[in-house]
């Protein structure tokens, strides 16, 4: 037991009846309580420790599961995290072995290298999908949901979906959440309101080719392109800002952390709480907007099941067109891969 925490028997009961578990020295024990929330996250990098750390002070998960190739470094931030018990609502925290994942409630993919400051997110590519690869075929049959956040994160989930079998909708990736908190964030700050008044998406690749929809980015209601003061050059720009955003966070600190770790934690509570949000996640696409195949972010609903309604959203034609060619760079990327 680690800080504090309740051990891994201490899980669950239904009803207020309590449920018979056993726990990791094979004895029986009982508990009454809430049912347990499980999270495993494999990687304890930069990313995959600021999901861990933001996950637990969302007080969604009731179990947090940490698993690293490198187990000593897993084991320390288990134990790292665990200390700060007294600091974040009740959650047992422990280093596993990647086996173990496959009893999790939703399973946080981060392992694999980071970029470096002169390459896209494409050129991880090979590096890290064999290791996804390896990963979707430990989760065949699994019964929980996937979280890729590992770049780049639209040909991983499609790599993992392929190698796991598990349906589309529950191998989802972060996608472009990132990328519109972005937007908003930059909207905000150009137009003087507050982020919580900015309703805009990106959608497609969480990358180069992503699509900024200024057709449809309302302010409070009011259409963009009709608020007073808006320029049409302002879209090139902040569109700029936006898809350079990672490249300058690597360039001056090595790796990007907080604000993803912030996103999927942000997602892991909308589905462990079903909360229902409409949230532009990536999966592999069967049919909204004419794509089939291709894993990239579309609006969709997220419910414990997963991304289950894909919904096309409002676009001009320009938008519709560069949606296709992102669709294509995707396409591109993974048909470079060798088979797996």
């Amino acid at each position: 037991m680690l800080g504090g925490c309740p051990p891994h028997c201490a899980l669950a009961a239904t009803n207020g009846k309590p449920v018979v578990r056993i726990d990791d020295s094979g004895r029986e024990a009982r508990h009454t309580g809430p049912m347990a929330q499980r999270v495993g996250i494999i990687g304890t990098g930069w990313v995959g420790t600021s999901v861990a750390f933001s996950t637990l002070m969302t007080g969604a998960a009731t179990e947090l599961w940490l698993n690293d190739a490198r187990g000593a470094v897993a084991e320390g931030e288990a134990l790292d995290l665990a200390d700060g018990a007294a600091f974040y609502p009740r959650c047992a925290v422990k280093a596993v072995p990647l086996e173990r994942m496959r009893e999790a409630d939703v399973v946080v993919i981060a392992a694999g290298r980071n970029g470096r400051p002169d390459e896209s997110r494409l050129d991880l590519l090979r590096d890290n999908a064999r290791l996804a690869a390896d990963i979707g075929r430990l989760l065949q049959g699994f019964g929980g949901l996937v979280l890729v956040v590992s770049n780049p994160v639209d040909v991983l989930v499609r790599v993992v979906a392929q190698a796991s079998g598990l349906p589309p909708e529950r191998v989802l990736g972060t996608g472009t959440l990132l990328d519109s908190a972005r937007l908003r964030e930059r909207l905000a700050q150009r137009l003087g309101v507050a982020a919580q008044a900015v309703h805009g998406q990106v959608i497609g690749e969480h990358g180069d080719s992503s699509v900024l929809l200024w057709h449809g980015a309302r302010i409070g209601g009011v259409a963009l392109r009709d608020w007073p003061g808006w320029q049409a050059e302002d879209e090139s720009r902040i569109a700029q800002s936006v898809r350079r955003a990672a490249y300058e966070v690597i360039q001056r600190k090595g790796a990007t952390n907080h604000a993803i770790g912030l996103v999927t934690a942000r997602l892991i509570a909308a589905v462990l709480r079903d909360e229902r949000p409409l949230l532009p996640v990536s999966r592999v696409q069967n049919g909204v907007a004419g794509l089939h195949g291709v894993a990239l972010s579309l609006p969709a609903l997220i419910t414990p099941a997963g991304a289950v309604q894909v919904l096309e959203p409002d676009m001009d034609a320009a938008e519709c067109a560069a949606l296709a060619a992102s669709a294509a760079v995707l396409d591109k990327a993974y048909a470079q891969l060798s088979p797996s």
